[in-house]
């Protein structure tokens, strides 16, 4: 299995008991309509397969799991901080008016101020907010992403029209 032909799920944060169970951090956000029964975890960069012998899911975007092959904490161990994924063909279908602001990723941000701020190149999800990434006057820029920043989006142009608080672009560029 190629990494293209997969998606990311979440990553391994740490064991639990001595029998090899393994807590997930879920960073897909449907994470509760996944198809767990095999995964792929990042090793040396190749996917290996992974044959779950049960799951117990959290409603903290986390989840324990048992692997067939991972009889014991030592073996656990070696997982940790390794990424998870599952293959395209187990994406769960999004409805068409589903719009998560992790899709803004790739868009072009436009400041009714400042004009053109440029690419969304990363969307971070916090527990309090979502914060865009855009990489302005050759300096990486944070901002927040919720209804009173975002104007407009238009998904056709891949433009979102934001309007950034007073001063935060000087926060950046130390003007």
């Amino acid at each position: 299995m190629k990494i293209e032909d997969c998606f990311y799920i979440g990553y391994i944060t740490k064991t639990k008991g001595l029998k090899g169970e393994v807590q997930i951090y879920f960073e897909f956000d449907d994470y509760q309509d996944l198809e767990l029964d095999t995964v792929f975890i990042e090793i040396n960069g190749k996917l290996i397969p992974y044959f779950t012998a049960a799951v117990k899911l959290q409603t903290n975007k986390t989840g324990y799991i048992y692997f067939e092959d991972v009889p014991t904490i030592e073996v656990a161990e070696k997982l940790l901080k390794k990424s998870v994924f599952l293959p395209n063909t187990k994406k769960p279908e999004r409805e068409d008016d589903e719009f998560y602001y992790t899709d803004l990723k790739g868009f072009i941000a436009i400041d009714e101020q400042h004009g053109e701020l440029g690419e969304i190149i990363e969307v971070h999800e916090y527990p309090q907010q979502f914060i865009a990434v855009v990489a302005y006057k050759f300096q990486e820029i944070m901002f927040p992403l919720n209804e009173e920043i975002i104007r407009s989006i238009d998904d056709d142009e891949g433009v979102v029209q934001v309007r950034l608080p007073d001063g935060l672009l000087d926060v950046y560029l130390n003007e």
